[in-house]
């Protein structure tokens, strides 16, 4: 039992280590979230300005 404090020392180091681990994970998740829904918005309209000019050329198959 003499050796419990370095026993807590290491599960103290082990967990802070995994905590800022998943900190890290999920700010990183959230960055690519953001990236995401940008990415996801610009299709959007790229698509939408894709139909519009596409409605509006002449049809030559008619």
């Amino acid at each position: 039992m003499e050796h419990l404090g370095y026993l807590f020392a290491a599960y103290s180091i082990i967990f802070a280590v995994i905590f800022l681990y998943v900190v890290f994970i999920w700010r990183r998740q959230a960055a690519l979230d953001v990236e995401l829904r940008t990415l996801e918005a610009r299709m959007a309209a790229l698509t939408e300005r894709s139909a519009e000019s596409a409605s509006l050329e002449p049809r030559s198959d008619i």
